[in-house]
């Protein structure tokens, strides 16, 4: 016989003046290769059609479907509940919007920190249409590449403690999207112009360094070694600032 799943979830509609925060309990049986997506459709579907969460490709390419499942930040399309215990709690991520029950707007943070980081190719190169696509080294092409796969789930943001105290810290999404420039050769910045986008409390020297955002990441990226590569870049640009200021004196 199949498992009896008892779903905890957090529900409230900030939007309606007469909802309140509470938990609603939902039983389902569990089916073979069951996802939390699945299971959440389903209690849409067949137990309460007003359950609001957020989903779009359900493959984990799309970031959607963020929530915190049972205390640690996840996709509900890539948690499978065979690998959960029979009671499943879940909740909104954090540090977010609150949109509906389990749904949150990620889209305006992530807009507003692309602003901050200045999000874009810096060049002076004039764009010639008809030119060839600009080379690049295999080896720093694939690191791009790695770096690029971020789906923004918002995952690392909501288990990063200072992020939770927080809310102008940047975030290890923040400092991995600015980690792709640096090594992006067709990217003009000096080290000094981005010590004014990161090198502060706001930015990698605000990072505790407990590493929850790898630990969490549903797409393995490599934030530890991506933030102790800007903490050593950075720190070597203020170093360097620091002397050439005293030489001038």
């Amino acid at each position: 016989m199949a498992r009896l799943l008892k779903f905890n979830i957090f529900r409230y509609n900030p939007q309606n003046s007469e909802s309140t925060p509470h938990m609603d309990e939902f039983v389902l049986e569990e089916t073979d290769s069951m996802t939390l997506f699945i299971a959440l459709n389903r209690i849409r579907e067949e137990k309460d059609s007003s359950l609001q969460f957020d989903f779009c490709c359900r493959a984990g390419i799309c970031g959607s479907c963020g929530m915190v499942i049972n205390g640690r930040p996840g996709l509900a399309c890539h948690t499978k509940t065979k690998d959960l215990p029979s009671e499943i709690t879940l909740l909104p991520l954090p540090v977010f919007q609150l949109v509906g029950d389990l749904s949150v707007d990620t889209g305006s943070w992530f807009r507003e920190m692309y602003n901050k980081v200045e999000s874009w190719i810096h060049t002076n190169k004039e764009f010639d249409p008809s030119a060839e696509e600009e080379r690049m080294e295999n080896e720093v092409a694939e690191s791009i590449y790695e770096l690029d796969r971020c789906v923004e789930c918002g995952c690392c943001v909501s288990a990063c403690g200072t992020a939770r105290l927080r809310d102008d810290f940047l975030g290890a999404v923040s400092l991995n999207r600015v980690a792709r420039f640096v090594i992006d050769p067709r990217d003009q910045r000096t080290d000094k112009e981005y010590y004014e986008i990161i090198g502060n409390d706001e930015g990698i020297f605000g990072c505790m360094g407990l590493l929850a955002c790898e630990d969490v990441c549903p797409k393995h990226l490599p934030l530890q070694d991506q933030l102790a590569f800007l903490r050593r870049k950075m720190g070597i640009t203020a170093i360097k600032s620091l002397f050439s200021c005293k030489s001038c004196k």
